[in-house]
């Protein structure tokens, strides 16, 4: 070690989900030159070693990430964190802590909302020294499943959403990156993993979309780019769409665009936290959570028919913003404020400033 002594940062990434997430956070500490930060990837989720190398960060193997202690663990998912040894702050990968669906993925599994009381605890205690909440709603969820947990409890606010709003004064910047020209409207079409979402139940939505003359940008979760494989999405989508890469650039596609189409996911959210005007594509009955976020977009946005899109029914939906954070702007100072206290350091006077995020590529 050339600068011994470092307080030692350890990032757990099991999905390209959370490194996203994660990635928001690890700015806010790095050029501390009394901290070393490092990367571990847990489990074998296809396109996480690819997306941690990426970063272009010190990457431990998990199994000798495991054998040591280190100052603070930063985590956006449970997933592992009982194995590791030092202070652990997990922080939701997507918005809010609460979960959108009524029912987990397994249909024969027990409804839960996201903070449920087996991913708190492990052998009798609770596994996380921080869980960073983004609304202060969600204490309540917190303290009805798992009590024990509602100490380490910090209403942080959407490091997400802020940066999203700070980069939407560079709109034009992200639509001239795109391709975009003056005047023209862009649609940004968004979908999570599921077999009800966009990709999953309406993938012809793309090609009708485009049969507009819009220029039109899909936004798909990382999930499906890990489980199908980029090859096979790129050839299931049709030609001449702007396709985003799961690793970034949806934040900016959203914040370029005129008209989101999304379904039940965290970035349909999102766009219409920021003032977008949405409009959302039909779901079975009983699949969302009643008053998660989710629900709260399908009360207030237009459900677009597949068959038929008709964008001038996309609305804004009022009131998002305050229904994902509590602290909006806030969070990277919260966070970074949580982080030094953990690893038992005294927080540089300087501040970080939340910054927009970057230009966005296509990949198709």
């Amino acid at each position: 070690m050339t600068r011994a002594g470092c307080k030692s940062v350890l990032v757990v990434v099991p999905h390209v989900v959370a490194g996203t997430r994660l990635a928001d956070l690890v700015p806010l500490l790095e050029a501390d030159h009394r901290v070393q930060v490092l990367f571990t990837t847990e489990g074998a989720v296809h396109g996480t070693a690819e997306f941690v190398r990426g970063l272009d960060g010190h990457v431990l193997p998990w199994g000798q990430a495991i054998r040591h202690r280190f100052d603070l663990v930063l985590a956006a998912s449970f997933r592992g964190i009982d194995q590791v040894h030092g202070d652990v702050l997990v922080v939701a990968h997507g918005a809010g802590a609460l979960k959108s669906r009524a029912r987990p993925r397994r249909r024969d599994a027990l409804p839960a909302h996201g903070l449920a009381r087996e991913q708190l605890i492990r052998d009798g205690r609770v596994v996380a020294s921080a869980v960073a909440l983004s609304h202060r709603d969600e204490l309540g969820a917190l303290r009805e499943s798992c009590p024990e947990a509602e100490p380490v409890a910090v209403v942080a606010g959407d490091i997400c959403l802020d940066r999203m709003r700070a980069s939407t004064p560079y709109r034009e910047h992200y639509r001239r990156a795109l391709g975009v020209a003056p005047g023209q409207r862009l649609v940004t079409v968004c979908s999570t993993w599921t077999p009800d979402s966009t990709f999953g139940a309406h993938i012809d939505l793309y090609q009708r979309l485009l049969a507009t003359g819009r220029p039109v940008a899909a936004v798909l979760h990382p999930n499906i780019w890990s489980v199908h494989g980029a090859r096979q999405v790129r050839a299931w989508l049709p030609r001449g769409l702007l396709v985003i890469p799961p690793e970034e650039g949806w934040r900016a596609a959203v914040v370029a665009a005129d008209v989101v189409v999304g379904d039940h996911g965290s970035c349909t959210q999102y766009a219409a936290a920021i003032g977008k005007r949405v409009a959302v594509v039909p779901l079975p009955e009983g699949v969302l959570r009643e008053g998660s976020l989710a629900d709260l977009v399908y009360r207030r946005a237009p459900v677009l028919d597949p068959l038929r899109p008709e964008l001038d029914a996309a609305a804004v939906v009022p009131g998002m913003t305050e229904a994902i954070s509590s602290c909006p702007d806030q969070a990277g100072a919260i966070l970074r404020r949580t982080m030094y206290r953990l690893m038992g350091l005294s927080e540089p006077a300087r501040a970080v400033p939340v910054s927009p995020v970057a230009v966005p590529r296509v990949v198709g």
